[in-house]
Order: structure tokens, then sequence, then C-alpha cells
């Protein structure tokens, strides 16, 4: 199974350094990551604005993934890369497997209050607004409502780890929970499908004896 690996890693200095590790995580358990950055032939094209070669790449690299790990980790600001929660949506929009992880465990109304700091007030007794009179969204989870909830549509959940503030970007241990949940997904289903095979032909077996 080919995993594409969303998030905003790419912008590091170290990027591939970053991609090769989560690389080898995917390989010990029998997938196959993709990163962004990765090179295809076919993006060697007609020259175009390099804003539209890259995202020509990337999708490319989506729809030949058939599963898709997001790194949800706050991104220059309480929520996630937009880059990254676009391709979770367009791979959740293929019908594949999406699973996400976040290098913090506060949820995004306690990210989102501590951004805005003063410029919130009271709407109610159980909502938050910003200045513009926007609702604060607060249902514990780890981002907007859409991501989330296109992980538990999954079957999965967001994982979440507190790491240290200079870690937030190298550490790998909840990417690694999502690699592990997703090839348990995989080695269970391969498992179903082979006990269904067998049930299948022990019954067309049994059949046949008592013809």
């Amino acid at each position: 199974m080919r995993v594409y690996l969303a998030g905003p890693e790419v912008f590091l200095a170290n990027a591939e350094a970053i991609a090769a590790a989560k690389k080898a995580i995917c390989a010990a358990h029998g997938l196959v990551g993709v990163f962004p950055t990765d090179h295809r032939p076919d993006a060697d094209g007609a020259p175009i604005e390099e804003h539209r070669r890259i995202y020509r790449l990337n999708e490319a690299h989506i729809r030949e993934c058939d599963a898709l790990i997001a790194n949800l980790t706050p991104f220059r600001g309480p929520s996630a890369d937009s880059g990254t929660a676009y391709e979770l949506g367009f791979m959740r929009a293929l019908n594949r497997p999406v699973l996400a992880y976040t290098n913090t465990t506060r949820d995004f109304a306690a990210r989102t209050l501590a951004h805005l700091s003063a410029h919130v007030r009271r709407r109610g007794a159980d909502t938050w607004e910003d200045e513009e009179g926007m609702a604060i969204e607060a249902f514990g989870l780890a981002d907007n409502l859409m991501l989330d909830g296109g992980v538990l549509a999954s079957g999965f959940a967001v994982e979440r780890e507190e790491v240290a503030a200079e870690e937030r970007w190298r550490d790998l241990t909840a990417f690694t929970r999502c690699v592990a949940a997703l090839a348990a997904r995989i080695k269970d289903a391969a498992l179903a499908e082979d006990a269904g095979g067998r049930s299948v032909a022990a019954s067309t077996t049994s059949k046949k004896g008592n013809t």
C-alpha cells in the first residue's frame, strides 16, 4: 500500500531527512511512504509556474496512493497547514482512508482562544466569539471538525502527542501510531478476506461431498 505523507514538513530545511525517517517507519510496517516532494518523471513537461507544477505533482501523487497520513500539528497559528487540509479532503473525496496526527494535546478551541487572546468575548454562557462576531468552534477536537470528521469517518482517530516545542516538527511518535494503525487495518482486512475465501471453498467442497 502506498501512503501519501501530507504535512508542512516540506518547508523545513532538512525536509528530505524527515521524509526519509517517515518512509523508513512506513517500510518497517510493510507500507510505501510517498512524500510530496518525491520526483515524478511526468512532472518534467512543458515549463509552467512553479506553484502550478507543485500543485499538479502533489495531486498526481495523491491519486496514485491508497491512503493518506496528515500532520495536523498547528502551523503558523492555531490550526493545521491549509495545504495539508486540502490534501486530506482530496483523499477523503476519493473515498480512501485518511489518518492524522498532531504533536500537541491541546484541543482546537483552547489553541484558538490563546491565539486570539484579548480579542474574544462571551456569547452566552457556553460560547466564545471573536471581535468580528464569529463563534469559536469548541467540540474538544484536535482541529476543525471537518478534518477530525474525515479521519473518524475513515475509522480512525487523530493521534495526539505532547512534545517539546523544538521537536514538534521532528517527533514521529504519533505518526508511528498512525502507520501502525493503518498496517493493522490492512492485516485485519487481509485475514478477513482469506478467511472468507476459505469459508467459500470449504462450503463448495462440502456440497460436492454431499452430491
